[in-house]
């Protein structure tokens, strides 16, 4: 499996525009890009500390993953992304060692990604996304 780097830390909020606010003001930093990910029923904000990203994320639909998710367990950290040079082989090899997937083949996500989750169930309770640029 090649894995880059941390590509970004996916953190659940009930308003985008409240916690934006936070991360520009109380911590200094600068939401570089706001994009909505229909597919994922998501509107996600992005922020760059060094080399690696946070991305908020907002409900679009009270059905939604990450709905649910603040419903049962409030705002907070969601998962943990990890860039990858070949996500399909990545997905194999995770579930050739006994991982649980989530999703089998990658789906679109924020930023021109190719993205696809592991089961919190296998990844000792961390929500876990592997990304590839799309070729």
């Amino acid at each position: 499996m090649e894995i880059s780097h941390i590509e970004h830390i996916g953190i659940a909020v009930k308003n985008l525009d409240t916690a934006i606010k936070y991360y520009e003001q109380v911590l200094g930093l600068q939401c570089y890009a706001i994009e909505e990910v229909t597919d994922q029923k998501v509107k996600t904000a992005f922020f760059k500390v060094g080399e690696t990203k946070i991305e908020l994320l907002e409900s679009t639909d009270p059905e939604s993953p990450i709905a649910k998710f603040i419903e049962k367990k409030g705002e907070g950290m969601h998962h943990l992304a990890f860039a990858t040079k070949d996500i399909n082989k990545s997905l194999k090899e995770a579930e050739d060692k006994g991982i649980k997937l989530i999703d089998k083949e990658p789906k679109s996500g924020a930023e021109g990604l190719d993205i696809a989750f592991l089961h919190p169930k296998s990844t000792f309770g961390v929500l876990t996304e592997f990304c590839e640029k799309k070729k």
